[in-house]
């Protein structure tokens, strides 16, 4: 049964079942699968439990005075107004709360008694299948722009057709391939990415071909989801000082022509840009790439769930690395909460080559003792962490800043709070020359060199 299903069934709307998982901190992966079919446990949850979901909504809904929300919860009021704060800065200046406030997922975030929601989802999945890790409000965020692939009663009720084109926007080694490919998962499309040789002319068995030959020949198809890198230097504006290459003024051209043929050829094209902002304004005019979906580094507790996916993807119960993992309690997220915090702004990228260094010191310092009960120690973690930063220069976190610009001017709304972690981890590099030297390592910590 697919979540809209359920929720029409319920008399709940799916936009709630959705806040609801993310106030609660359910994992997605308990709940539904990626094409939003409804997981067994989550359903029965749901139907047992449809009257809370509707007072939940109904709460959802409506704006609220800190009075109101404490007479709900039976929470003092100082509590639960910090509990706000940090969750979400902004508050009307009428005294009252946003709708989109939860006063029972104020609650949760208080310790309040929910036992009958986590007793359905009591196992854990494992890391290792989970179709992604962390970024629920992405991910409903994506959702809900595909919602006419996934529902066509969409076009039929409310004339809301298909989106022609989707950017996928953020800073280096965020991730944008992977979402591309769980978009490509989400609406049954198959992936297909424009390879830098197809933009220009080339010569094919004796026969000149083109971009537009190329585009023409992917349109046949059906159900493709058509993938561009560097769409933002692809797609600049046609100006003297972009000195834009001339492949790339055909593909401008090729794509503007065509474009309004994509819905109906059952095309998607998805361009992945590092910035949206210098973007040609016909490109992303309403009808062409007019959807744009960023995506960010990720946060604190994502960094820590993608190290230990990372660190221990393939790994057999009986390998000595995962044993040793496991005798430090490195096979948890809780020893990892630590050095996830000092990563501020890493990447996606950054992680693995932590991951990565992180298995060779251990691996040559297991060379040297043969013991299978050593201390993955602040030594090891630290140069492991020198190694990944390499990659955090200041052209990097220019990126982060123009990244940053460009989501609080077009996805504000839905990311407030990603942006503002985000640019409070920025800050803390804010007037230091040398990004590597305000992460706190130095040389002299590991001791004669030994984890290298």
């Amino acid at each position: 049964m697919k979540l809209i299903e359920l929720a029409g069934e319920l008399n709940v709307s799916a936009e709630a079942i959705k806040q609801f998982i993310q106030d609660f901190d359910l994992d997605l992966t308990d709940c539904i699968h990626t094409n939003f079919e409804v997981k067994k446990d989550f359903e029965k949850f749901a139907r047992e439990n449809a009257e809370f979901l509707r007072r939940y909504e109904k709460d959802l809904d409506k704006t609220k005075t800190l009075e109101q929300i404490a007479e709900t919860i039976k929470q003092p009021k100082e509590k639960i107004e910090q509990a706000i704060k940090e969750k979400d800065p902004n508050i009307f200046d009428n005294g009252f709360f946003r709708s989109s406030v939860s006063s029972y997922g104020i609650d949760n975030q208080l310790g309040g008694n929910y036992q009958f929601v986590y007793d359905y989802f009591g196992h854990k999945t494992s890391l290792q299948k989970r179709d992604f890790i962390g970024y629920r409000d992405l991910f409903f965020y994506i959702s809900e722009v595909l919602e006419p692939f996934l529902n066509p009663q969409q076009i039929k009720d409310w004339g809301i057709n298909r989106p022609a084109g989707i950017i996928l926007y953020g800073p280096p080694g965020s991730g944008k391939i992977f979402w591309a490919n769980k978009i490509a998962e989400i609406i049954g499309y198959q992936f297909k990415e424009v390879k830098k040789h197809a933009l220009g002319t080339s010569y094919v068995d004796g026969s000149q071909t083109d971009f537009n030959d190329f585009l023409v020949t992917v349109m046949k198809e059906d159900k493709i989801l058509l993938f561009m890198e560097d769409f933002d230097e692809i797609m600049m504006p046609r100006k003297a000082e972009n000195r834009v290459a001339s492949c790339n003024l055909e593909a401008q051209e090729t794509i503007l022509h065509h474009i309004s043929r994509f819905e109906q050829e059952r095309l998607l094209m998805i361009g992945s840009a590092k910035s949206v902002s210098d973007i040609d304004e016909e490109i992303t005019a309403p009808g062409r790439f007019d959807v744009m979906v960023p995506v960010f580094p990720p946060n604190a507790g994502e960094r820590a769930e993608i190290i230990l996916y990372a660190i221990t993807k393939n790994l057999e119960k009986d390998s000595l690395l995962f044993k040793i993992l496991k005798n430090n309690k490195a096979d948890q997220i809780p020893f990892w909460t630590g050095v996830s915090a000092k990563m501020k702004v890493f990447s996606n990228t950054m992680l693995i080559d932590f991951t990565q260094s992180l298995k060779k010191r251990i691996k040559n310092l297991y060379r040297k003792t043969r013991n299978e009960n050593l201390e993955i120690d602040q030594n090891l973690l630290n140069g492991a962490l020198r190694d990944a930063a390499g990659k955090l220069t200041g052209e990097y976190l220019d990126q982060i800043a123009v990244f940053l610009k460009d989501v609080t001017v077009n996805n504000f709304d839905q990311f407030q709070l990603r942006i503002k972690e985000l640019k409070k981890e920025v800050d803390t590099y804010r007037a230091v020359e040398e990004p590597r030297r305000i992460i706190g390592f130095h040389h002299n910590e590991e001791e004669g060199g030994s984890q290298g």
